[in-house]
């Protein structure tokens, strides 16, 4: 699986060892967690792009394609204020969604 840009500011263990608490099989587990870091790489490309003249989201995904993390982080830390908060903020509040949804799952399934 590719490595995206915002992993280092982002993790995700707390939902993979949320899923492992369910009762689900290997498979389902696994499935469930690439629906997670796909959510969220949506959310975070959303909030970037979101964030970003037309022009700077070009030359973004320009940089994304070519998966040049260090000039991604230059362009974002250049014309986006406080980005890795933004970034966190972004994966916390989905985490919290998802965690929500997990526990209530759990609640259902006992």
């Amino acid at each position: 699986m590719r490595k995206h840009f915002y992993e280092e500011v982002v993790e995700t263990s707390s939902i993979s060892l949320a899923l492992a608490d369910m009762d689900l099989t290997h498979e389902e587990r696994k499935h469930l967690i690439e629906l997670v870091e796909d959510n969220l790489h949506h959310a975070i490309l959303d909030a970037v792009l979101s964030e970003l003249s037309d022009k700077d989201k070009e030359e973004f995904l320009i940089l994304y394609a070519r998966q040049d993390d260090e000039k991604i982080w230059k362009l974002l830390r250049e014309r986006v204020d406080n980005i890795e908060e933004k970034i966190k903020k972004t994966a916390d509040d989905l985490k919290k969604e998802l965690h929500r949804d997990i526990e209530e799952s759990h609640k259902k399934s006992k």
